[in-house]
């Protein structure tokens, strides 16, 4: 059961865990499946994610195990949300594993951002598998 104000995705994708981890970290690729930054796995690096409309987001890698986990801080000044990215193989894929946590209901900002991110976040996740087999 998924607590309030998080938002829990998983998917299979039909690609080895190296090239999920490199569609999470390279920000060439990134760029193609969600939002251009200089995302890099090394815990501590500050990047910005360019939502569109929704302005340059900061972010800070919080935690990384290769291949395995990713997780980081997303738009603290403002919703102080933690997106975490979790890979299992599975059979010749892998199972990627999407938590995004920390929306604070009773704002405004945060429920509508949550709102809209849990009806979005199933088409980011569905061009993850095109960017990687076009890369």
């Amino acid at each position: 059961m998924t607590e309030p104000g998080v938002i829990q995705l998983s998917q299979f994708i039909a690609h080895p865990p190296a090239k999920v981890w490199k569609a999470l970290t390279d920000p060439e690729l990134h760029a193609k499946w969600w939002a251009a930054g200089d995302v890099q796995p090394i815990v501590g690096h500050q990047f910005e994610l360019d939502m569109g409309k929704w302005g340059k987001q900061p972010c800070e890698v919080l935690e990384v195990e290769p291949l395995r986990l990713l997780k980081y801080s997303f738009a603290p000044g403002t919703m102080k949300t933690t997106i975490t990215w979790r890979l299992e193989p599975e059979g010749e894929g892998t199972r990627l594993q999407l938590e995004h946590s920390g929306f604070d209901l009773n704002s405004p900002l945060a429920h509508q951002a949550f709102d809209g991110m849990r009806q979005g976040w199933p088409t980011v996740l569905g061009r993850i598998e095109q960017a990687i087999a076009d890369s």
